[in-house]
């Protein structure tokens, strides 16, 4: 039994009872994505420390890191040239009056990295910058309708929200829905909207739980940019999973489709709480119309991280290298799968991979895997797509695949039974 195993065999006091803590006075014990319930047997729910590809729980176990805090540490944990300009930022001063000087220098780093972005602003997460999209489309062009992909994932608030708890019709009276890359879906939910299109949403690619991953073919994401332009309304593209790690300069960049509007956010900060907006100059007197704004918005620290994050980035071409270590685990797992005689399916880009298995309805096979592969060291998701950092290297990948056909063996093991 390694190390790893043995530990975990073991009870784990700390987890457990910071558990148990946490149940009495947090609702449900932990809420939304970040509630380890919803993971496989034996996931921790409290994390101790990090650092580059490496996490480790408050029981002292340490994983080999694919999630990456789901998606906002880019350059591994901890970077230190992150880290230095926290520190230095955070002698002077971080949430204060008004921004510093930092916002400005952010802002023409933005302008100057992103070839569709004439300007910048800024927001502390996700939903944030998508909101923010969605209401200068909407004060730019005097309409209301919003068309989204079926199933897309824009963000945790009652107009996006994923869960109809708590959210009412009016909420969402205004969003039309199409199929991601259908083209003729698309053209009917622009039909529906008439004269009222105020903005078509999209993610940088087809990137919904427990499905198969879709990149955007050149004909839909050409489509979308037509319909926009032919309804005078807004193209929104949602970088704030795939932001910087595709390509930094915009994950549709290749494909020669540029957004009036892009909402980024996770991993532009390297962990540090930070989103962006970022837009033409067709949008530019609506950005400064509307009313969106956060006492906490403007913090200097999560500001100079995002500068150095943004930096490094470019200087040593993080999407080149999360593509190629991402290639490496694709291939050493479908050898694994091979060798096994297990189907999968691994679907969208190798720097966010998901892996489902074949014949698996209920993810029983998944979550088999990842339960092996946790108690072996690496940490794995059985339905959202993973993350890879530009701290993960190939001897990581290796040491992760060598969890992972413990992963293979369980799964194994679990069809002979059903047998």
């Amino acid at each position: 039994m390694t190390k790893q195993a043995s530990v975990l065999s073991e009870a784990r006091t700390a987890d457990a009872t910071l558990r148990a803590r946490a149940a009495r006075v947090v609702p449900g014990g932990m809420w939304g994505h970040l509630n380890a319930a919803r993971l496989p047997e034996g996931y921790p729910q409290f994390f101790a420390s990090a650092e580059g590809c490496r996490v480790r729980d408050v029981d002292g176990r340490e994983y080999i890191d694919f999630m990456c805090s789901w998606g906002p540490v880019l350059l591994g944990h901890r970077h230190p040239e992150v880290e230095a300009a926290v520190r230095a930022q955070a002698a002077l001063g971080d949430c204060m009056n008004g921004p510093g000087e930092v916002m400005v220098e952010l802002a023409e780093d933005f302008v100057a990295m992103v070839p569709h972005a004439d300007w910048a602003m800024f927001q502390k997460n996700g939903a944030d910058a998508t909101t923010s999209c969605v209401t200068i489309a909407r004060a730019a062009s005097g309409k209301r309708k919003v068309l989204v992909a079926r199933g897309s994932y824009h963000g945790a608030l009652p107009w996006c929200s994923p869960s109809v708890a708590g959210v009412t019709t009016e909420d969402r009276a205004h969003l039309l829905h199409f199929e991601y890359n259908d083209v003729t879906s698309l053209r009917a939910a622009v039909d529906a909207a008439g004269d009222d299109l105020a903005a078509i949403l999209v993610t940088a690619f087809r990137h919904d739980m427990a499905r198969d991953l879709e990149l955007p073919t050149a004909e839909f994401a050409a489509a979308a940019r037509e319909a926009a332009d032919a309804g005078g309304a807004a193209l929104i593209i949602d970088e704030v999973r795939a932001g910087l790690r595709l390509d930094i300069r915009g994950s549709w960049e290749g494909l020669g489709v540029r957004p009036d509007l892009c909402a980024w956010s996770k991993a532009i900060a390297n962990g540090h709480a930070l989103a962006a907006v970022t837009g033409s100059d067709a949008f530019r007197d609506a950005a400064a119309k509307v009313f969106v704004t956060g006492s906490f918005w403007c913090g200097t620290v999560a500001m100079a991280a995002a500068r150095a994050t943004l930096r490094v980035a470019r200087e040593i071409d993080v999407p080149a290298h999360l593509h190629a270590m991402g290639l490496l685990l694709r291939e050493g797992m479908a050898a694994l799968a091979d060798r096994h005689g297990i189907a999968i399916r691994q679907s969208g880009p190798p720097q966010m991979p998901l892996i489902l298995f074949e014949d698996d309805p209920d993810f029983r096979k998944g979550r088999a895997f990842c339960s092996a592969a946790l108690r072996h060291g690496a940490f794995f998701h059985p339905q959202h797509n993973m993350f890879l950092s530009a701290a993960h290297g190939p001897a990581d990948i290796d040491a992760a695949l060598d969890a992972a056909a413990h992963g293979f063996r369980s799964v194994a093991e679990l069809g002979a039974l059903r047998g």
